[in-house]
């Protein structure tokens, strides 16, 4: 009897355990209970085709806008003394010719007495030549005074044209001025002087560097382990901080084949037209140096793209009530595109919008 009991209560007890249990288990999903994307957001998303697209390598590197040194002028005092009359300022926009500052100089009023001189001298060396040949036709004096008269009239006049050089060479003022002038049209990027200050023609610092900026350069930095992969004429995409939606693109036009001593790096040179002035100087950039490859890749937009767990996903579509959550492995990025390796094939319908947001519903 009592063996009776003790199999009667462990029956009991395995009959309890197995109705709790499944009292916590939940219910298949039925077909109803499946996502199905409303119509309302079906009519605005874009169902994008899994395609096959040249491979292309992309290597990305940091680089700033930099002056074309090549259309460039750069200022310096030809002449000692104060400048003043400065007007323009860092930035300004000034034309060709345009008077930048006046240098009050002791040497312009040397010129200016050097011409005084040299002109008396021309007119007192041309009467002694002509009262010479008059006396040379009386006999009053000979051919040896006539080339001597001569030879000082020729002297005076290529001193007074050294002199007339100098002075047209420092912008021809006569009032002991020297008029500091634009060479090119463009903006003033750099300015070292200020009105009142001391000019010295030993200083090796420029007073106003100017820049047309209709085009710029940038340099990109290259470092060793992607030297082999940059090549003459490979096509670039540069963005900057300011303009973060806008792509400048061109071409590796020069690379300098040394490698900067400190940061171990190599530059290359890019040449982009400018017209609008949006690129300044010294603006940091992102290049992208694209080389396209003989190989073809299954390709998708990237805004089809999902990245969720340390994994890319996309969402592989068949209808409104079948969309798929599916793995892939990303080979590159260049843009709006992206180059799978794996997970997808060509053909295959993707959703290409709002991805985001069925994913999150999908795993609800």
């Amino acid at each position: 009897m009592k063996h009776k009991t003790t199999l009667l209560y462990t029956l009991i007890s395995i009959s309890i355990l197995f109705m709790a249990c499944n009292a916590h288990e939940k219910p298949a999903v039925s077909e109803k209970d499946k996502y199905v994307i409303p119509d309302s957001l079906l009519k605005t998303i874009e169902i994008d085709t899994v395609q096959t697209c040249q491979l292309i390598n992309a290597i990305t590197l940091t680089g700033k806008v930099a002056f074309n040194e090549d259309n460039v002028a750069r200022i310096y005092p030809m002449v000692s003394g104060t400048i003043t009359g400065i007007k323009a300022m860092l930035g300004d926009y000034v034309t060709a010719g345009e008077t930048l500052g006046i240098i009050h100089s002791g040497e312009m009023a040397g010129y200016s007495n050097d011409l005084v001189n040299a002109q008396t001298n021309l007119q007192l060396t041309k009467r002694n030549l002509d009262a010479t040949q008059n006396m040379v036709k009386t006999g009053l004096a000979s051919e040896k005074d006539l080339l001597t008269a001569q030879t000082a009239y020729t002297q005076a006049q290529s001193e007074l044209n050294r002199i007339e050089n100098i002075l047209k060479i420092n912008g021809g003022n006569t009032q002991g001025d020297y008029a500091v002038k634009s060479p090119i049209s463009g903006f003033i990027v750099e300015k070292t002087v200020t009105n009142d200050m001391a000019i010295r023609t030993d200083n090796s610092n420029d007073m106003f560097t100017i820049s047309d900026l209709k085009n710029v350069w940038v340099l990109a930095n290259v470092y060793e382990s992607n030297i082999n992969d940059i090549h003459l004429g490979d096509n670039v995409n540069i963005t900057t901080l300011s303009y973060p939606g806008r792509i400048f693109t061109g071409k590796i036009d020069k690379i300098l084949n040394v490698l900067d001593p400190g940061n171990k790096v190599m530059l290359v040179r890019i040449v982009l037209p400018n017209s609008d002035y949006a690129l300044k100087p010294e603006m940091y950039a992102s290049v992208t140096v694209t080389n396209p490859e003989n190989k073809q890749s299954i390709c998708i937009p990237s805004s089809a793209l999902i990245f969720d767990n340390s994994q890319y996903y996309v969402l592989a579509y068949k209808n409104k009530t079948d969309v798929r959550i599916t793995p892939v492995q990303v080979n590159s990025t260049l843009g709006n595109r992206v180059y799978i390796s794996a997970g997808l094939q060509q053909g295959q319908l993707i959703i290409g919008s709002q991805a985001l947001l069925i994913y999150d519903q999908l795993n609800n």
